[in-house]
């Protein structure tokens, strides 16, 4: 199930040059995700206190392939790929119009929040998330 975000460029995403900086694309993904997560039920803070969990990025694979500007209006998307019992791989994109400016494959790991250890994601938010 894929799920789009809408984002402006702002003065301070950019470089010097009016340019996105690179690592801000890790920004807008990491935005769309927890939106991602908000609009299936389970904001960030509320699993943290309903659960004990949380998900924090495990590893992050990014391609650039065209610039994004001040001002431009983004749709980033979050599409997630594997489920496992504690990980979950995301495929996002940032796109401009029909422009594809940037894409990732990010994948985050269900942690216990006080030792962070891995755990299992809780069979709610697992369902709420595949289905």
């Amino acid at each position: 199930m894929r799920f789009s975000f809408p984002l402006r460029v702002y003065w301070e995403d950019t470089d010097a040059g009016g340019v996105v900086f690179y690592a801000n694309y890790l920004k807008f993904f990491e935005r769309a995700r927890t939106e991602w997560l908000r609009a299936s039920g389970h904001g960030q803070q509320s699993l943290v206190e309903s659960t004990g969990t949380m998900f924090v990025v495990t590893d992050s694979r990014v391609r650039y392939l065209r610039p994004a500007r001040l001002d431009d209006l983004l749709t980033i998307t979050v599409d997630p790929t594997r489920f496992g019992r504690a990980r979950i791989t995301i495929d996002q994109q940032a796109w401009c119009g029909e422009e594809l400016l940037c894409e990732g494959e990010i994948s985050i790991a269900c942690v216990d929040r006080g030792t962070f250890r891995p755990c299992r994601i809780p069979n709610d938010i697992l369902d709420t998330l595949t289905s």
